[in-house]
């Protein structure tokens, strides 16, 4: 979500059926290829290292307050270290998941020094990742690369030696920017000051039909003279890049739709123009799926799910314009709002299906998309604000006629209410020390609380970072509670003729203290039934951030992040199938968390005079290549200490010529940047 900060139980059954589209609630258009691009870094001028901005500033939805409630499961899933929380039905199990490998994936260090420094910080990551013929394609904010399936080496070009940052060569791991990658100017050219586009939100899928990786980024453009003034300018825009061949090193096709005026005028309460937040992707035979949430950019309140659906064979061949068929979901889910007596879809994520065998093909090919309905953007679309984030039900989307989109689009979609198990929105997590004052592993926090040792800005960390009237601001640091997610539905398959799906809930593993889990689903959109359902958690975790993945004969992996009272923030997973539901959980091999979270966004010095919140997530990924399943999740890969942090901008010290790398005189790789320490970690299972 635009949340980006810049620092920047079996149950069966169902309810009621929902409204089709009307015609004017879908709208057909031809959307053209806009260019070519890849991922080659663009033209730079080298930042030399000098202070500057390092946020880009911008809005951020603000978080609802946690369930206070007890959402109680008690039957068991052994896992970890602990007893985990989760609901079987007895059977025997499909997935048996055997971890093949893993390694690390992109990280702040290689975010901010890309394209010789000329980012922003960024948290958090958002994590697009997908697989397919010997590749992995990873897109975060705001990086790229492509790793081999075998290795886990990027198999981009080495850009090292050009890409020189405070006077020095610094190694990326071959990343590029994603400006680069779609042919924008770089995000800020920290030489002149002036602002590129802000891309953001990436999500990816390969399509095994088509053997073409598809990468689709929100693209907020720089300021412009007119009425929307501010850090970004109004106009904003879906990108969607297209491999021109199965090779994701080479050139790929990007097509550009504007979604600026995309979003229903509720009640004369929510004019446009919009922002389309949270772009995720979908495919089936036929389409290519994009859905966001639209935003008022001048008012409160929410303007509906917007659905995008496009030819995937004009896609895949590198049509000079392809058919696209708008849809608004506004007003079409059964059940009461504050503009009425129904809601707008929130967070309607489309399916994504395993090789070319598993897409639906009934009524002229369906596309299938999952959401749920506890969020205010559902039930007070007109005030934005005023629900208490609890839901009794999920949405099941079905969009039909899909092969039309390659003539003429004329789809129809429709909706179905769920009944299950209660949800809400969770607390945040907890993560070892959170709340006391950060020791000297969480550098970044104890230098903002740092008052004595003597550095080249003077006696005081925090002068190395922060204003004077931003430390007083602030105050004492402690160590944040990294963000949950809210209630909204996370990535979604189509597999085995099911549709799956998971959502971050509050839960009370075994009647204990309340903590973040996970609700997951399997439905049976042809009967338009839950097939089974359930929760994960454990006593002393949090669970966030689910993305499932299924092969086409039902076998399945969930990831997610693992944070707990004693456990680091780590990537983790668990087995899934539509026989036995959830199985045993645990940190992937490698993925255990090394350190605090010690982001910019979980300090109030950072962020003054802005409340804080410490972001994470905002969605991992899973992918099916063949047999296998990818997963990717944000964890915190590697620790650094206090002297090392601070290397020679503490008077006496040592190392690299960039405060915070943890780099060593050699100047690089960096372990981390001073204002962010997130990975991400990539893990390949068969099941």
């Amino acid at each position: 979500m635009l949340g980006a900060v810049l620092a920047v139980a079996v149950c069966a059954l169902t309810a009621s059926a929902g409204t089709a589209i009307g015609a004017s609630s879908a709208v057909s258009s031809q959307v053209p290829k806009v260019g070519t691009g890849g991922p080659t870094t663009g033209a730079f001028t080298p930042w030399d290292g000098s202070a500057g901005n390092e946020f880009a500033g911008g809005g951020d939805e603000e978080g609802a307050d946690a369930y206070t409630g007890n959402i109680v499961d008690r039957s068991f899933a052994k896992g970890g270290a602990t007893v985990g929380v989760a609901t079987t039905t007895g059977k025997k199990a499909k997935s048996d998941p055997v971890f093949n490998f893993g390694f690390q994936g992109l990280n702040h260090y290689q975010q901010r020094y890309s394209r010789g420094g000329n980012q922003f910080s960024v948290e958090p990551p958002d994590q697009g990742m997908c697989a397919g013929n010997g590749y992995v394609v990873e897109a975060v904010n705001d990086v790229f690369n492509v790793y081999s399936q075998s290795t886990g080496a990027s198999l981009l070009p080495d850009n090292t030696a050009t890409n020189i940052v405070a006077g020095f060569p610094r190694n990326v791991n071959h990343a590029v920017d994603l400006n680069s990658f779609y042919g924008y100017p770089p995000a800020i050219n920290r030489t002149t000051g002036v602002r590129g586009e802000f891309v953001t939100d990436p999500s990816c899928i390969y399509d095994a039909a088509t053997q073409r990786f598809f990468v689709v980024v929100l693209t907020l453009d720089p300021q412009v003279p007119g009425p929307c003034q501010g850090v970004f300018s109004c106009r904003n825009h879906l990108d969607l890049a297209v491999s021109q061949t199965s090779d994701p090193t080479g050139s790929w096709n990007i097509y550009r739709t504007d979604v600026t005026n995309d979003g229903t005028n509720t009640g004369g309460v929510n004019p446009g123009p919009y922002l389309g937040d949270y772009p995720h992707i979908g495919a089936d035979a036929n389409g290519i799926y994009l859905t966001t949430n639209a935003y008022p950019w001048h008012a409160n309140g929410f303007s509906g799910a917007q659905i995008y659906a496009y030819s995937k064979s004009q896609l895949a061949a590198g049509a000079a314009s392809v058919n696209m068929q708008h849809i608004d979901t506004s007003g079409m889910v059964n059940a009461p709002s504050d503009a009425g007596p129904t809601q707008p879809g929130f967070t309607v994520w489309p399916a994504q299906s395993p090789g070319a065998g598993s897409f639906n093909t009934d009524n002229g090919g369906t596309e299938f998309f999952l959401s749920s309905n506890a969020a205010d953007e559902a039930t007070h679309p007109k005030a934005g604000t005023g629900g208490d984030y609890v839901g009794h039900n999920i949405v099941l989307w079905t969009l039909t006629n899909t092969s039309s989109l390659n003539s003429a689009p004329a789809l129809g979609l429709s909706t179905k209410l769920l009944g299950v198990n209660t949800y809400a929105l969770p607390p945040k997590q907890q993560q070892p020390g959170s709340g006391a004052a950060p020791g000297v592993s969480a550098p970044q926090g104890h230098c903002l609380n740092d008052e004595v040792t003597v550095t080249i800005a003077g006696t005081g960390c925090w002068k190395l970072l922060v204003s004077a009237a931003a430390h007083a601001f602030g105050g004492p640091e402690v160590v944040a509670r990294p963000d949950s997610n809210d209630t909204r539905m996370q990535q979604v398959t189509y597999a085995n003729g099911k549709v799956w799906g998971a959502l971050d809930t509050a839960l009370n593993p075994d009647g204990g203290a309340q903590r973040a889990g996970i609700a997951w689903y399997i439905v049976n959109p042809s009967a338009g039934k839950l097939v089974l359902q359930g929760y994960l958690g454990a006593t002393g975790h949090d669970f966030t951030y689910p993305a499932i993945g299924v092969t086409p004969s039902g076998r399945g992996i969930m990831a997610f992040t693992d944070t707990g009272d004693s456990t680091y923030p780590s990537a983790a997973y668990a087995s899934i199938d539509a026989n036995a539901g959830i199985g045993a959980w645990n940190d992937v091999p490698g993925g255990t968390g090394a350190a605090v979270d010690d982001g910019f966004s979980g300090y109030k010095q950072q962020n003054a005079p802005n409340p804080i919140r410490s972001r994470w997530g905002d969605y991992g990924a899973a992918s099916v290549d063949g047999n296998s399943i990818w997963i990717a999740s944000e964890y915190i890969a590697a620790a650094c200490d206090y002297t090392t942090w601070g290397g020679p901008f503490f008077v006496g010290g040592s190392g690299d010529n960039l405060l915070g790398t943890c780099a060593g005189a050699s100047h690089g790789p960096g372990l981390r940047t001073a204002l962010a320490n997130w990975s991400t970690r990539i893990s390949k299972f068969t099941p």
